[in-house]
């Protein structure tokens, strides 16, 4: 699973690199015109009650790979350890600076991922037990749910927050 993780960390920091603009920055705003960025916000309006940003969905779509490969991508998306070692909390404090990443959206997230689209190699089992139709179910299934649950407790809490 490990090479998988890399490739897709790989193919997530470069849709998130290009295309590259004329000053050549890599600040938040260019970050947002790559096609990550784009593809992000193209998903937004369906994540958006659930509290998610753009970013956050794109981790969700990187996850239906492997849900490992959803911390790599907040990582490369959050920029997590550009320039530090790994054991200094980068991530955890660039996720804490962000405004739409309140403790009820982090649970909200971590529901989500939780119960939504097991990765390819689960849905390529079902398959090959059973058919494409049971696999087709159970993306949609676990996704709906997925999505259900956490946009419940999402305005539950907010309504209460």
């Amino acid at each position: 699973m490990g090479t998988v993780i890399l490739v897709a960390s790989i193919i997530i920091w470069a849709l998130g690199y290009f295309p590259r603009d004329a000053s050549g920055s890599r600040d938040y705003a260019s970050r947002e015109q790559s096609y990550i960025g784009k593809l992000g916000h193209a998903i937004e309006p369906i994540i958006r009650p659930l509290g998610f940003d753009w970013k956050m969905g794109v981790s969700i779509l990187s996850g239906l790979a492997a849900k490992e490969i959803v911390v790599s991508t907040m990582g490369v998306l959050y920029n997590g350890g550009a320039g530090n070692d790994n054991n200094d909390g980068s991530l955890i404090s660039n996720l804490r600076n962000q405004e739409s990443f309140t403790p009820l959206v982090a649970l909200c997230f971590m529901l989500f991922v939780l119960i939504y689209f097991p990765c390819i190699a689960v849905i390529a089992a079902i398959k090959k037990e059973s058919s494409w139709k049971w696999a087709l179910f159970t993306m949609a299934y676990t996704t709906g749910l997925a999505w259900v649950v956490t946009f419940g407790v999402y305005q539950i809490g907010s309504f209460f927050i």
